[in-house]
């Protein structure tokens, strides 16, 4: 679903507008290509990232088309011919494209996205593409961090204010509930997407009221369904949870006392204060009162309040996550792979100094190979598109970067997925995207197939991607023609 109704066949970078004119003076408007999108390194130096923004891509694709406006814009740049431009007026996308479910834990190097269409067509969505899917797998990788570090308390995604403008605010919860946020300050996501919008008061409702009791007490005469009373205001220990305790006890004896009822810290040594409010909370007779945080969280400071027996029940993130402050860019990539000649795709290769710049040639797809006993993944195989396995025979992989690292999977211990489902065919639209609390649960089974060692935050263990025999041969192939 769109955040916005503008077209946006003009969110793009100028050079591919200008190479599309090239590629049509040069009449290569029919030239069958295959570009792939992909990302180099695991974002926070992880195991593992989550793919998401699929979504976004689709309505985009659905939308392409040069409207006069746009027309009359290129236009007045004065340097596009008018052949052109009448091209441009009837544009539309008309290709295949290829991709790995939203949600979907995934590697370097790996195609996420896969177009195969004309070259003009299959240029211009590149920038498109990779601004939907880069931003979203970041915060969705940064969120599934922060709530595996949670251990399966609720985490709440608190940063719109913080957020790179509206669209990464609101896109950006999206993602964030895909990989298991369990909603949204975000009121317009919320909406938007069917997750749940989430939230309870600011210090100015506390500061707006001649005390803090007595704002405690007004709130839970607004909401008395889930009263989560902030206690920092002015102190906690000594009147933030001491008046909380007044309005529970006085519901409590009124025989209102809510099933979700609790309080709020957002400053201070929030492991020493969380266990403090326990005993307090406790010893009232409040042993199912809740205690939630929040205040410049990430997975590593809730991951060491945590290690602290910290007494906490859920947390609200902000800032770190919606930005992904410490690795703040995907880094994804789209690169021309094949050109399709007499009815075959002839691989095509891109090199550099640096080795991981070298990308991968040919018309792909992506095997995920899974161990039968413990459902977990072994390794992921790129390979042609035409290549099939056979589960029912022995598999040797190897480590195309380190070829005397392989093994062998066993005939019957191993099963394999195909990663790369179509999503358009003929330019038409043939997936069904599903509604983000689905995707959110994918993601979830999705994440329990990585090995305790690769979730890791420091060191994590790499899971291998590896290259099918043919298309190793075919990369090595290539790389001696181009060095001679």
């Amino acid at each position: 679903m769109a955040i916005t109704k503008e077209n946006l066949t003009l969110l793009t970078d100028f050079y591919e507008i200008t190479m599309m004119q090239g590629y049509f003076r040069n009449k290569k408007n029919n030239d069958i290509v295959v570009f792939d999108a992909f990302y180099r390194e695991n974002p926070c130096q992880g195991g593992y990232a989550v793919c998401a923004g699929l979504e976004q891509v689709i309505d985009y694709i659905k939308g392409l088309s040069f409207s006069g406006e746009d027309i009359e814009y290129l236009r007045a740049q004065k340097c596009f011919d008018e052949e052109f431009l009448s091209y441009l007026s009837t544009f539309r996308f008309s290709g295949d494209i290829y991709a790995i479910p939203e949600g979907s834990v995934v590697f370097p190097r790996e195609p996420l996205v896969k177009v195969v269409a004309p070259i003009m067509e299959a240029q211009l969505v590149e920038t498109a593409i990779l601004t939907l899917i880069n931003h979203q797998s970041l915060i969705a990788t940064k969120a599934a961090r922060v709530c595996l570090a949670a251990k399966g308390d609720p985490v709440m995604e608190f940063g719109l204010r913080r957020a790179q403008g509206p669209d990464a605010g609101t896109l950006g919860a999206r993602a964030a509930v895909i990989a298991g946020c369990a909603g949204t300050s975000n009121v317009l996501s919320a909406k938007l997407f069917d997750i749940p919008a989430l939230g309870t008061h600011a210090h100015s409702w506390i500061m707006s009221f001649d005390s803090e009791l007595e704002a405690f007490e007004k709130y839970a005469e607004c909401f008395p369904d889930n009263v989560t009373l902030l206690v920092d205001t002015y102190d906690t220990l000594r009147s933030g949870v001491p008046n909380a305790i007044k309005v529970f006890e006085k519901l409590r004896a009124d025989g209102k006392l809510p099933v979700r009822y609790g309080i709020r810290l957002d400053s201070g040594d929030l492991a020493y204060l969380s266990k403090k409010a326990r005993k307090m909370l406790d010893a009232a007779g409040f042993t199912s009162a809740g205690i939630c945080v929040s205040g410049d969280l990430d997975e590593y400071l809730i991951e060491s309040l945590k290690s602290q027996g910290c007494a906490v029940n859920s947390w609200g993130v902000g800032t770190n996550l919606i930005t992904s402050k410490d690795w703040p860019a995907f880094g994804g990539v789209y690169k021309l792979a094949a050109i399709k000649k007499d009815g075959k795709f002839i691989p095509r290769i891109k090199l550099s100094e640096n080795p991981v710049k070298i990308t991968n040639p040919g018309n792909k797809t992506v095997f995920r190979l899974y161990d039968k006993e413990t459902g977990k993944i072994r390794a992921d195989l790129i390979a042609f598109a035409d290549e099939k396995i056979d589960e029912t025979k022995d598999l040797r992989i190897f480590d195309p970067n380190a070829t005397w690292k392989h093994t062998t999977l066993e005939a019957g211990t191993y099963s394999v997925r195909e990663m790369l489902v179509p999503v358009f065919l003929n330019g038409k639209c043939v997936y069904e995207t599903p509604a983000v609390m689905d995707i959110r649960r994918y993601c979830a089974s999705e994440l329990d197939t990585l090995w305790d060692e690769t979730k890791r935050f420091v060191n994590p263990h790499e899971v291998y991607v590896d290259l099918s025999d043919r298309l190793y041969e075919c990369k090595q192939k290539l790389l001696s023609e181009y060095n001679k």
